[in-house]
C-alpha cells in the first residue's frame, strides 16, 4: 500500500525516530514523555501508513525491518530541518539552552575539551556538553542518527561525507620520569631509546606497535613495548613509578606533572587533529558558533 501523507504528522515521525533510536516502546515513551499505550497506538498508525511492520519483536527489545532502516536517516534529517525552521534566526550564546554531543578520544579530552569547556562555561553557561567516545567504524552512522553533533578525529578517520576542518598539527615527544638513568644531559640517545622498555597507548586495545615502530623499522631498528594501554589516563602515574618510556603527543605531555618531556632521537611523523560535522547541522546557527569557538580555543593553545 502506498503511504498516504495525510495520515502522517510530526508526532508520528518523532515517534518513529524515537523507536529507531531506542528499539523499545517503553524507552521511546519515556523519551517522548508519553504513555506506553500512546506510543503503541502510534506504531500501529505508522505501520498502516508505510504498509510495513517496521519493527519485529526480539529477545532484547525490537528489531527494525529493512524498510525502517531505510527511513531512519531521512526521518532524522526531516526532523532536524523542521527544528531548524522553528528556531529563531539569531543565536545568542548567553541565553542559549541546548546540549552539544561531542565525540572525542581521551587525548582530545585533555588537549581540546578541557579548554573548550572553560570557554563554554564563560560565554554560553546554558549549553550542556556531553562527551562520547569516538567510534571510527560507526562515525557516519552516529552523525546520521543524531547521536553526536561534532567529532574530534584525524583526516584519515573522517568519512568523506562529513564536513571537516583542521584544528592543529600535533607532534610526538618522549615522556619519562625525572631522574631517569637513560637521560644524558637532558637528552635521549637512539641506543637508549631502543634499549628501554616502552609503554604504548592502543585505542583498539592490545596493540604493541604504532607510528614509532614504523619510523624505527625504516632505520632497521626496533624497540621493546612491554605495556599496552587503551587510555592515556593512567599513563603518567605508571611512568612516574617506573623506568618505562612513552612516546606521546606534545599537548598531553605539557599536562603531565612530575615527568620530563624530551625530543625523540628520531623523526616520528605527527598527526592533524580535525573537527568533523554532518551536513544536517552545517547551517545551524548554534552549531556554527560552537564550531568557531572550538577553532578559537585550539588556536589560542598553539
Amino acid at each position: 500500500m502506498k503511504p498516504d501523507i495525510r495520515n502522517l504528522d510530526l508526532n508520528l515521525l518523532k515517534t518513529l525516530d524515537a523507536l529507531l533510536d531506542e528499539r523499545s516502546v517503553t524507552r521511546a515513551a519515556q523519551r517522548l514523555a508519553l504513555t506506553q499505550p500512546a506510543v503503541s497506538g502510534m506504531l500501529v498508525r505508522l505501520r498502516d501508513s508505510f504498509g510495513d511492520p517496521l519493527f519485529v519483536r526480539a529477545q532484547r527489545g525490537m528489531l527494525p525491518t529493512a524498510r525502517a532502516l531505510e527511513l531512519a536517516a531521512p526521518v532524522k534529517q526531516l526532523l532536524s530541518d523542521i527544528e531548524q525552521l522553528l528556531q529563531p534566526a539569531h543565536f545568542d550564546p548567553r541565553s542559549a539552552e541546548l546540549t552539544l554531543r561531542l565525540a572525542a578520544t581521551d587525548y582530545a579530552l585533555s588537549a581540546v575539551v578541557v579548554p573548550f569547556l572553560a570557554a563554554l562555561r564563560e560565554r554560553a553557561p546554558g549549553i550542556r556538553l556531553a562527551v562520547l567516545p569516538v567510534q571510527d567504524m560507526q562515525l557516519l552512522e552516529q552523525f546520521e542518527r543524531g547521536a553526536i553533533d561534532l567529532a574530534l578525529v584525524t583526516p584519515q578517520s573522517t568519512p568523506g561525507e562529513l564536513h571537516a576542518r583542521p584544528l592543529f598539527d600535533e607532534r610526538y615527544v618522549c615522556l619519562l620520569r625525572a631522574g631517569h638513568p637513560a637521560l644524558q644531559d637532558g637528552s635521549l640517545s637512539l641506543g637508549s631509546f631502543c634499549a628501554l622498555e616502552h609503554a604504548l597507548v592502543s585505542y583498539q586495545g592490545g596493540g604493541f606497535s604504532g607510528v614509532t615502530d614504523e619510523a624505527l623499522a625504516g632505520l632497521g631498528l626496533a624497540r621493546q613495548v612491554s605495556l599496552s594501554l587503551t587510555s592515556f589516563l593512567v599513563l603518567p602515574q605508571i611512568l612516574r613509578q617506573s623506568d618505562l618510556l612513552a612516546v606521546v603527543p606534545s599537548r598531553l605531555a605539557q599536562q603531565a606533572e612530575g615527568l620530563l618531556s624530551v625530543e625523540p632521537p628520531l623523526a616520528i611523523p605527527g598527526f592533524t587533529k580535525t573537527l568533523a560535522w554532518h551536513e544536517r547541522s552545517h547551517r545551524d546557527g548554534a552549531q556554527r558558533w560552537l564550531r568557531e569557538l572550538l577553532v578559537e580555543v585550539c588556536r589560542e593553545a598553539d
